[in-house]
């Protein structure tokens, strides 16, 4: 009984932190997204990909690290899409890119996605979005603000997070 009395606690400890890690990456309702479309899936345009994502968003956490609410990240963020502009144009002039790209600051198409057992549901949301060449290739997106993906720009290594009570049960059940 002691035994059922201890499994059932850490049980639902386990349920209790679980939906705390879900809730936790919930997107509210006012957000700004940020998503790069490549051009194709080809190795070439998934890397250019990558590397105008990391541009924008070195640009974008520089521009919006001390905002305080969505309307001033909205302000900030229209303010300066001509320096973005600059920037995106600049980097694909020195990758030698010549299919061109589209920049677009306001409600924009995403895909349902699942991500970490999360389902992220399809939608037209407020984004910057960037589409490089015709934009059929596979895309990336984060959460500009709240920033939810600001951090990976500031700090490159990959942060997980883990919860005792939570390696403790899968280690023994």
């Amino acid at each position: 009984m002691k035994n059922f009395i201890i499994i059932l606690g850490i049980l639902l400890i386990y349920l209790v932190i679980g939906n705390i890690s879900v809730d936790a990456v919930k997107i509210p309702d006012e957000a700004i997204r940020l998503r790069v479309l490549g051009n194709s899936n080809s190795n070439y345009d998934q890397n250019i990909k990558i590397k105008v994502k990391n541009e924008v968003e070195k640009e974008l956490f520089k521009l919006l690290k001390d905002t305080k609410g969505i309307e001033e990240a909205r302000k900030v963020i229209d303010g300066n899409l001509d320096k973005i502009d600059k920037k995106i144009n600049d980097l694909l002039i020195k990758e030698k890119y010549t299919l061109g790209y589209k920049l677009n600051f306001g409600l924009n198409y995403f895909p349902e996605k699942e991500f970490n057992g999360v389902v992220y549901e399809e939608g037209l949301y407020e984004s910057l979005l960037v589409t490089l060449g015709s934009g059929k290739g596979d895309n990336w997106w984060c959460v500009l603000f709240p920033p939810l993906c600001l951090l990976e720009a500031e700090e490159s290594d990959k942060i997980e997070y883990k919860f005792f009570v939570q390696e403790l049960i899968e280690k023994y059940l």
